[in-house]
């Protein structure tokens, strides 16, 4: 009687659990061709399943938690096919499903941007009908504390004019270049987009490989076993942060009013957010404040108070008079400040500004930072008085609060999800530690590789990424640049097998950290993916150092491979670019000259001893214009091992 019972509880309980697939399986999806397939998802514990798709079958067995997983025998490209998967009286039909090549693609925000919001963009989307053989799925953000199983139910759409416009555009460019070549030409292409806007490679990466690093062992260890100890400790730690920084808890203040005296007041650097200024991870109201003298002529009249770029809103006052307020991280702030509103001498300029998440505070070119008078543009980047006004509620942890939480969330999901390779785009954020990532990228590399490969991904998962673009303050002289050091750590990540770099710097936009050409930083990652990994011969890199060699008379020459039939200049005119120093280790811009196909000679008669030459070192080398025969772009180097400008800034979580 007992055992009959207990039988049929176990029915019961096994029937309560519906027949389900993973979430990343879905109608019009891609499956990955040539390799075995891996179809996994749950049902009642002890239940046989069953998996068909064009003519191929398998079997598989749930386990304790109803977890099950089957493997299908490799299929050539084709489709559209029927995935079948059945469980008892339970059947579930999945339509349209191609076979092709799957290329994850992930990173911050220029691989999230919608091809909506590029450069012709109807025109492209209008073209988006032509290609319906490319396929796109982007998976909602998500944080995690712990490696999740599975994720919600993805869609994947059909590459056409009511759907390509929200489809990752370096992603959808890439495929479409990739399908515009005879051997790729009806090979289905699937688009795995996993990227989140703001995001560092820490969080990326998981736990196990973040543990790895020194300067994050100890903050892997201590991770939070649940969202509640995070928040406390999370509320803990940004206190002390704001402490540090000001002296006190955050309070309210009258930060508007012109007779609040600030001289005590901390100070930020403007443009730039204050997660870099020793508030990481602040997301709150932070006040503002910056006094300007003017003449009467400067007074006399009506002005216009520029600010820039604000992430996120700020309500803006002068001398206590509300000019304007606006919420948007990329909206460029430009408030009417009426006639007799400034006066002569002191006046103060007050900004309140929240942030929602991610960076805070002013951020684009100082150029941008200025306030318009009658009588001409007073500047206003630089040193402003600050202090934290209030804290966000903290509930739950955030992409970049902890190594590992994107990994968890967004990424351990589809391990076990066959893939071609994986095209990234990151790094902007990491930019203020770029020292630190020639060790992070390359970490995060492996630790992706080895997580597929221990899911049963054959051989070495290729992975392709864009070298970050040009973006910032242009000054006249040549110095140290946080994202020239990122530039270059990943290049240094080329010495790992399996891997290729876009080069961007000549398609950036000094203003916007998203340039809107996003069309020739995709196809120059399916260039690579074509050479690479379809063995389609071509030129993919652009001019690569090979090495550098001081000759008699004080002149560096730089011998270059991958030249693709010779050395250009990009638009003619004079080779731009390149910088010398002496042992003073003060850069000037420097002269150059190609010679022959593979060399370039530089020098400056401003030192007559040289002893480094670096190439487009800078936050925004728009005038670097060496190329090689087919166009590409060389990429930012450095001949010297001096010191970098972040080699001492280290994560903090």
């Amino acid at each position: 009687m007992r055992a009959a019972l207990l039988a049929a509880l176990l029915a019961a309980s096994t029937s309560t659990q519906a027949l389900e697939l993973a979430g990343v399986f879905a109608d019009h999806m891609v499956l990955q061709r040539d390799v075995p397939l891996r179809v996994w998802g749950s049902a009642g514990p002890g239940q046989k399943v069953r998996v068909q798709l064009a003519g191929r079958s398998a079997e598989a067995v749930t386990d304790r938690d109803g977890r099950w997983r089957a493997e299908l025998a490799p299929l050539r490209a084709g489709g559209p096919h029927r995935l079948q998967v059945s469980a008892g009286s339970e059947l579930r039909r999945l339509e349209d499903v191609l076979i092709g090549d799957v290329w994850i693609a992930a990173g911050q925000s220029n691989m999230e941007w919608r091809l909506a919001d590029t450069n012709h963009a109807g025109a492209e989307i209008t073209a988006a009908g032509a290609h319906p053989q490319i396929r796109h799925a982007k998976m909602p953000h998500r944080v995690s504390l712990e490696p999740m199983q599975d994720a919600p139910p993805l869609r994947w759409d059909v590459s056409g004019p009511a759907t390509a416009g929200d489809f990752s555009a370096v992603a959808w460019h890439f495929a479409r270049r990739l399908q515009a070549d005879a051997k790729v030409r009806n090979i289905p292409i699937g688009i795995l987009n996993l990227s989140w806007g703001g995001t560092h490679v820490e969080t990326w990466t998981s736990p196990r490989a973040a543990a790895a690093d020194p300067d994050l062992a100890d903050t892997v260890r201590a991770m939070p076993a649940d969202a509640a100890t995070f928040v406390q400790r999370r509320r803990d730690r940004l206190l002390e942060r704001v402490r540090r920084f000001q002296g006190s808890e955050p309070f309210d203040i009258a930060g508007a009013d012109p007779r609040l005296d600030d001289r005590a007041w901390s100070t930020l650097n403007a443009p730039q957010v204050w997660e870099a200024q020793g508030l990481p991870g602040l997301d709150g109201q932070v006040w503002l404040r910056r006094h300007v003298t003017l003449t009467a002529a400067e007074a006399a009249g009506a002005a216009t108070l520029h600010l820039g770029l604000v992430d996120d809103c700020d309500e803006s006052f002068v001398n206590g008079q509300p000019v304007g307020r606006t919420c948007g991280w990329d909206t460029p702030r430009a408030y009417a400040v009426q006639a007799g509103l400034l006066r002569e001498g002191d006046n103060l300029i007050a900004v309140r500004v929240t942030d929602t998440g991610g960076d805070g505070g002013f951020h684009g070119a100082g150029a941008n930072l200025r306030l318009d008078t009658a009588a001409g543009a007073k500047p206003l980047a630089g040193l402003w008085q600050a202090r934290v006004e209030s804290l966000l509620p903290v509930q739950e942890p955030g992409p970049n609060d902890l190594p590992g939480l994107l990994f968890n969330g967004m990424v351990r999901p589809f391990t076990p999800f066959a893939a071609r390779g994986v095209i990234w785009y990151q790094g902007e954020t990491n930019a203020p530690r770029a020292a630190r990532y020639a060790q992070a990228f390359p970490r995060l590399i492996e630790d992706w590789r080895a997580q597929w490969r221990e899911q049963g991904q054959p051989g070495l998962l290729p992975f392709y990424f864009v070298q970050i673009s040009s973006f910032g303050p242009r000054p006249s002289q040549p110095g140290g640049s946080a994202f020239a050091e990122l530039r270059d750590a990943q290049r240094q990540t080329l010495a790992l097998p399996a891997t290729g770099m876009a080069v961007s710097i000549d398609v950036g936009d000094a203003d916007d950290i998203h340039p809107r050409d996003k069309r020739t930083v995709g196809e120059r990652l399916a260039r690579i993916a074509l050479a690479q990994t379809y063995s389609r011969p071509m030129p993919f890199k652009g001019p690569t150092l090979q090495a550098t060699r001081l000759l008699p008379g004080g002149r560096f020459e730089v011998t270059f491979g991958d030249v693709a039939g010779g050395l250009a200049r990009r638009g003619g005119g004079a080779l731009l670019g390149f910088a010398i120093a002496g042992a003073d280790q003060r850069f000037v811009p420097a002269r150059a000259e190609i010679v022959g196909k593979d060399r370039v000679h530089v020098w400056s008669d401003a030192v007559p001893q040289p002893a480094a030459v670096r190439y487009a070192w800078a936050d925004t080398p728009l005038e670097a214009n060496l190329v090689d025969g087919a166009g590409l772009p060389a990429s930012p180097w450095r001949s010297d091992r001096w010191p970098l400008v972040t080699r001492d800034i280290r994560p903090e979580f």
